[in-house]
Protein backbone atom coordinates (compact mmCIF):
# COMPACT_ATOMS: atom_id res chain seq x y z
CA UNK A 1 0.00 0.00 0.00
CA UNK A 2 1.53 3.52 -1.02
CA UNK A 3 1.31 5.92 1.49
CA UNK A 4 0.17 9.18 0.98
CA UNK A 5 2.09 12.17 1.22
CA UNK A 6 0.38 13.67 3.82
CA UNK A 7 0.37 10.89 5.98
CA UNK A 8 3.86 10.88 5.88
CA UNK A 9 3.66 14.81 6.88
CA UNK A 10 1.31 14.62 9.97
CA UNK A 11 3.60 11.41 10.72
CA UNK A 12 6.77 14.14 10.97
CA UNK A 13 4.79 17.09 12.49
CA UNK A 14 4.19 13.90 15.14
CA UNK A 15 7.58 13.30 15.37
CA UNK A 16 8.65 17.19 15.71
CA UNK A 17 6.13 17.57 18.79
CA UNK A 18 7.16 14.23 20.94
CA UNK A 19 10.78 15.41 20.36
CA UNK A 20 9.85 19.36 21.65
CA UNK A 21 7.77 18.02 24.20
CA UNK A 22 10.35 15.76 25.52
CA UNK A 23 13.19 18.27 25.54
CA UNK A 24 12.80 20.64 28.52
CA UNK A 25 12.45 17.11 30.40
CA UNK A 26 15.43 16.46 29.42
CA UNK A 27 17.31 19.35 29.99
CA UNK A 28 15.83 19.51 33.85
CA UNK A 29 17.33 16.20 33.74
CA UNK A 30 20.64 16.97 32.77
CA UNK A 31 21.11 20.12 35.31
CA UNK A 32 19.53 18.47 38.63
CA UNK A 33 16.19 19.91 38.53
CA UNK A 34 14.05 16.94 37.78
CA UNK A 35 14.70 13.35 39.33
CA UNK A 36 12.21 11.20 37.55
CA UNK A 37 11.33 7.57 38.36
CA UNK A 38 13.99 5.34 36.92
CA UNK A 39 11.61 2.03 36.79
CA UNK A 40 8.59 4.18 36.38
CA UNK A 41 9.90 5.52 33.04
CA UNK A 42 11.44 2.02 31.91
CA UNK A 43 8.18 0.89 32.14
CA UNK A 44 6.31 3.59 30.17
CA UNK A 45 9.58 2.83 27.43
CA UNK A 46 8.76 -0.26 27.30
CA UNK A 47 5.15 -0.12 27.15
CA UNK A 48 5.26 2.33 24.29
CA UNK A 49 7.34 0.70 22.61
CA UNK A 50 5.23 -2.34 22.60
CA UNK A 51 2.81 -0.72 21.37
CA UNK A 52 4.62 0.79 18.07
CA UNK A 53 5.61 -3.14 17.45
CA UNK A 54 2.46 -3.85 17.64
CA UNK A 55 1.14 -1.37 15.64
CA UNK A 56 3.71 -2.48 12.69
CA UNK A 57 2.14 -5.42 12.92
CA UNK A 58 -1.43 -4.10 12.76
CA UNK A 59 -0.01 -2.34 9.43
CA UNK A 60 -0.12 1.11 11.23
CA UNK A 61 2.73 2.49 8.73
CA UNK A 62 4.09 5.53 8.93
CA UNK A 63 1.82 6.99 11.95
CA UNK A 64 3.64 4.36 13.73
CA UNK A 65 6.90 6.27 13.94
CA UNK A 66 6.08 8.66 15.83
CA UNK A 67 5.16 6.21 19.14
CA UNK A 68 8.57 4.28 18.43
CA UNK A 69 10.30 7.83 18.46
CA UNK A 70 8.73 8.31 21.87
CA UNK A 71 9.15 5.07 23.09
CA UNK A 72 12.73 4.96 22.73
CA UNK A 73 13.14 8.82 24.01
CA UNK A 74 11.30 7.37 26.81
CA UNK A 75 14.01 5.06 27.59
CA UNK A 76 16.65 7.43 27.17
CA UNK A 77 14.82 9.22 30.08
CA UNK A 78 14.78 6.39 32.12
CA UNK A 79 18.89 5.75 31.49
CA UNK A 80 19.50 9.65 32.24
CA UNK A 81 17.35 9.36 35.37
CA UNK A 82 19.62 5.80 36.26
CA UNK A 83 22.71 8.24 35.21
CA UNK A 84 21.60 10.94 37.67
CA UNK A 85 20.72 8.78 40.34
CA UNK A 86 17.39 9.72 40.35
CA UNK A 87 14.80 7.92 42.41
CA UNK A 88 15.50 3.71 41.93
CA UNK A 89 13.04 2.78 44.74
CA UNK A 90 11.35 -0.19 43.49
CA UNK A 91 8.11 -0.96 44.95
CA UNK A 92 5.55 -3.79 44.61
CA UNK A 93 3.16 -1.56 42.70
CA UNK A 94 6.26 -0.87 40.38
CA UNK A 95 7.23 -4.82 40.06
CA UNK A 96 3.39 -5.30 39.53
CA UNK A 97 3.05 -2.88 36.43
CA UNK A 98 6.34 -4.33 35.11
CA UNK A 99 5.00 -7.79 35.41
CA UNK A 100 1.83 -6.65 33.82
CA UNK A 101 3.93 -5.06 31.07
CA UNK A 102 5.88 -8.00 30.13
CA UNK A 103 2.81 -10.09 30.04
CA UNK A 104 1.78 -8.44 27.11
CA UNK A 105 4.50 -10.35 24.75
CA UNK A 106 3.36 -13.70 25.81
CA UNK A 107 -0.29 -13.01 25.25
CA UNK A 108 0.26 -11.56 21.48
CA UNK A 109 2.96 -14.45 20.64
CA UNK A 110 0.27 -17.00 22.05
CA UNK A 111 -3.14 -15.57 20.47
CA UNK A 112 -1.09 -14.09 16.73
CA UNK A 113 -3.09 -11.16 17.75
CA UNK A 114 -1.30 -7.81 18.77
CA UNK A 115 -4.74 -6.07 19.84
CA UNK A 116 -4.12 -8.20 22.99
CA UNK A 117 -0.52 -6.35 23.64
CA UNK A 118 -2.15 -3.10 23.08
CA UNK A 119 -5.25 -3.55 25.03
CA UNK A 120 -2.70 -4.63 28.14
CA UNK A 121 -0.20 -1.45 27.83
CA UNK A 122 -2.78 0.97 26.92
CA UNK A 123 -4.52 0.05 30.47
CA UNK A 124 -0.84 0.02 32.05
CA UNK A 125 -0.35 3.51 30.62
CA UNK A 126 -3.56 4.60 31.52
CA UNK A 127 -3.08 3.72 34.99
CA UNK A 128 -0.22 5.47 35.20
CA UNK A 129 -1.94 8.44 34.96
CA UNK A 130 -3.90 7.76 38.19
CA UNK A 131 -1.67 9.50 40.64
CA UNK A 132 -0.98 12.48 38.30
CA UNK A 133 -4.61 13.41 38.05
CA UNK A 134 -4.41 13.34 41.54
CA UNK A 135 -1.82 15.92 42.02
CA UNK A 136 -3.14 17.91 39.28
CA UNK A 137 -6.06 18.12 40.85
CA UNK A 138 -4.61 19.16 44.40
CA UNK A 139 -1.69 21.52 42.89
CA UNK A 140 -2.82 22.35 39.42
CA UNK A 141 0.48 24.51 38.76
CA UNK A 142 2.67 21.88 39.42
CA UNK A 143 1.85 20.50 35.58
CA UNK A 144 2.88 21.74 32.31
CA UNK A 145 -0.36 22.51 30.43
CA UNK A 146 1.85 22.83 27.34
CA UNK A 147 3.32 19.29 27.92
CA UNK A 148 0.22 17.91 27.84
CA UNK A 149 -1.30 19.66 25.17
CA UNK A 150 1.81 19.17 22.77
CA UNK A 151 0.99 15.09 23.78
CA UNK A 152 -2.24 15.27 23.08
CA UNK A 153 -1.83 17.07 19.54
CA UNK A 154 0.91 14.79 19.21
CA UNK A 155 -1.32 11.86 19.54
CA UNK A 156 -4.67 13.12 17.39
CA UNK A 157 -1.71 13.86 14.37
CA UNK A 158 -0.68 10.07 15.09
CA UNK A 159 -4.09 8.94 14.79
CA UNK A 160 -4.45 11.04 11.47
CA UNK A 161 -1.05 9.50 9.95
CA UNK A 162 -1.81 5.99 10.45
CA UNK A 163 -1.98 4.01 7.42
CA UNK A 164 -4.68 1.38 8.63
CA UNK A 165 -7.32 1.85 11.15
CA UNK A 166 -8.14 -0.64 13.99
CA UNK A 167 -8.27 -0.98 16.92
CA UNK A 168 -5.12 -2.15 17.35
CA UNK A 169 -3.56 0.83 15.14
CA UNK A 170 -6.01 3.53 17.17
CA UNK A 171 -6.65 2.74 20.85
CA UNK A 172 -3.45 3.63 22.09
CA UNK A 173 -2.82 6.93 20.90
CA UNK A 174 -7.07 7.60 21.27
CA UNK A 175 -6.58 6.25 24.87
CA UNK A 176 -3.32 8.57 25.86
CA UNK A 177 -4.98 11.96 23.58
CA UNK A 178 -7.64 11.62 25.80
CA UNK A 179 -5.70 11.25 29.15
CA UNK A 180 -3.70 14.21 28.48
CA UNK A 181 -6.73 16.11 27.80
CA UNK A 182 -8.99 15.43 30.95
CA UNK A 183 -5.31 16.25 32.82
CA UNK A 184 -5.31 19.42 30.62
CA UNK A 185 -9.01 19.86 31.90
CA UNK A 186 -8.44 19.28 35.44
CA UNK A 187 -5.59 21.64 35.78
CA UNK A 188 -7.90 24.71 34.09
CA UNK A 189 -10.82 23.94 36.31
CA UNK A 190 -8.28 23.64 39.27
CA UNK A 191 -6.83 27.11 38.62
CA UNK A 192 -9.70 29.17 37.67
CA UNK A 193 -11.74 27.55 40.57
CA UNK A 194 -8.80 28.45 43.00
CA UNK A 195 -7.78 31.72 41.23
CA UNK A 196 -11.69 33.08 42.51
Amino acid sequence: METLPYKEILSAVAIVLTVTAFVPYIRAIVVGSTRPHVFSWVIWGATTFVVFLAQLEGKGGVGAWPIGVSGCITLLVAFLAYLKRADITITKTDWLFFVAALSALPLWYFTSDPLWAVIILTTIDVLGFGPTMRKAYSFPHSESLPFFALFAARNVLVILALENYSATTVLFPAVIAVSCMSIMAIVTYRRRSLAT
